[in-house]
């Protein structure tokens, strides 16, 4: 318990380094971000393929718990101006790649893209595949909200070839998902669940979050026993973000005081945990969970576990394009977000400019602490080189480890820095130890949600 409370610090969740507030917008330019993309593009189109991100924004109500970029609306005229828009955004980078695209992952994130229409989903993708090749044994996926994932939306998507669903589940107790405007009855979920499955989806997530408000032992120990009724093939165990101070997540319907605080909150994460085990499932990464037919864990045992901006997945893509409002692309050399306000980012892609709002060029130092934090984040160890151990940068990332070293959080050699099983819960802090950007400039205010 004195551990929790020593690194129960605001820590970044790093799916980037460096992180999105120490991106260095001075520097950047679209010109070379091009240049990154052209240079990823050539040197992985054939052997990886790209990653597309697809950012669905709108919503028809807001859920309380989230800290994500949404629009609600239940006016679905917004629809297929939208989808427009996204296919002009996708033109504008086959303008850029001199062959066609050989897509590797598409990933449908939201926002709701299930609150899409089946047939304007169908338009979106038939459009995007016209002018690119998908590969065999490409990985389509995407988020859906229960309450509004049809039949219909699953088969079309499945005839699209999707084959990975994931629902955001959270809670099943129903005082929670009160107070998080987010009800949705086990009988739903069971219902989608088993329409997927008899459709012939082979990957369903289940989103569960711990931390959020009026939960308790008993209430998350309930809402668990009743996934393991359904088995889904992976789970997604997050740590509720509390950060009401980011503009629009609506996190402001409770207070602190009806949180799970520290001891309390890291209770429900080993309660999570251990009966995920007892049930089969194996720690992936930080926060996700796998049975053993799933993609995902074959990719943690074979070493090929990748993490971006769209959280874990089982194929590593150097070069991953996001589409849509907010979205965040990645070059490997460079990352661009796109332009969070709709009508301003459709102006800018309807009238034939990326929409691009702010990025950052990777210098070689940044690169290097990039390849550590990726290696700690998906397989819990990264090798120094000799390069490292001369490295100025590394030499000040592991004399910052050192209190974790004592406090048996990771284990140091000369050769490399591995976390131990007592330090898995605390791989936030462990990659910050990495984070130079951070440590040469603390921010001054709180910028990220707490490390447990």
């Amino acid at each position: 318990m004195q551990l929790i409370r020593k690194y129960n610090t605001a820590a970044p969740r790093y799916t980037s380094y460096p992180t999105v507030p120490y991106w260095d917008e001075q520097r950047f330019n679209i010109d070379t971000w091009k240049q990154t993309l052209l240079q990823s593009f050539r040197a992985t189109n054939h052997t990886e393929g790209i990653s597309i991100y697809i950012h669905l924004p709108y919503c028809e109500q807001l859920c309380t718990y989230c800290g994500c970029n949404k629009h609600i609306t239940v006016n679905h005229g917004v629809e297929a101006p939208y989808i427009q828009s996204v296919l002009n955004e996708w033109e504008l980078y086959l303008q850029l790649f001199e062959e066609r695209p050989r897509i590797r992952e598409i990933h449908l994130g939201g926002g709701t893209p299930t609150f899409f229409s089946p047939q304007n989903l169908h338009n979106l993708l038939s459009r995007i595949y016209l002018h690119a090749d998908l590969l065999p044994d490409a990985t389509l996926s995407f988020e859906g909200h229960p309450n509004n994932t049809t039949k219909a939306h699953m088969l079309t998507l499945y005839n699209l070839g999707f084959r990975r669903m994931s629902l955001g589940i959270q809670d099943f107790d129903p005082r929670v998902q009160d107070i998080i405007n987010r009800i949705q009855p086990y009988e739903t979920v069971a219902e989608v669940t088993a329409t997927a499955r008899a459709i012939g989806y082979t990957s369903v997530n289940y989103d569960l979050v711990y931390g959020l408000p009026l939960q308790t032992m008993v209430s998350v120990g309930d809402t668990i026993n009743k996934v393991m009724q359904l088995r889904p093939d992976r789970i997604s165990f997050y740590s509720y973000a509390h950060v009401p101070w980011v503009k629009g997540v609506g996190q402001r319907r409770y207070s602190e005081e009806d949180l799970p605080k520290d001891e309390e909150k890291r209770a429900l994460y080993e309660l999570g945990k251990t009966l995920f085990a007892q049930h089969g499932y194996t720690e992936i990464g930080m926060d996700h969970f796998a049975l053993s037919h799933d993609s995902l864990y074959h990719a943690c045992n074979q070493g090929s576990l990748h993490r971006n901006f769209m959280g874990y997945t089982d194929h590593h893509t150097s070069l991953m394009i996001g589409l849509g409002a907010s979205s965040i692309g990645d070059s490997w050399y460079a990352y661009t977000q796109n332009e969070k306000r709709i009508a301003i980012w459709q102006q800018l892609v309807n009238s034939g400019q990326f929409p691009v709002v702010r990025g950052h060029i990777l210098d070689g130092e940044d690169l290097q602490l990039r390849g550590h934090i990726h290696a700690l984040m998906c397989s819990f160890k990264t090798t120094l080189s000799e390069a490292d151990k001369r490295s100025t940068v590394i030499t000040e990332s592991l004399e910052r480890l050192q209190e974790l070293e004592k406090d048996g959080l990771v284990h140091i050699t000369e050769d490399a820095v591995s976390v131990t099983g007592k330090g898995r819960p605390f791989i936030r802090n462990i990659c910050m130890a990495f984070d130079a950007r951070l440590w040469k400039k603390l921010p001054q205010s709180q910028l990220f949600s707490t490390a447990i």
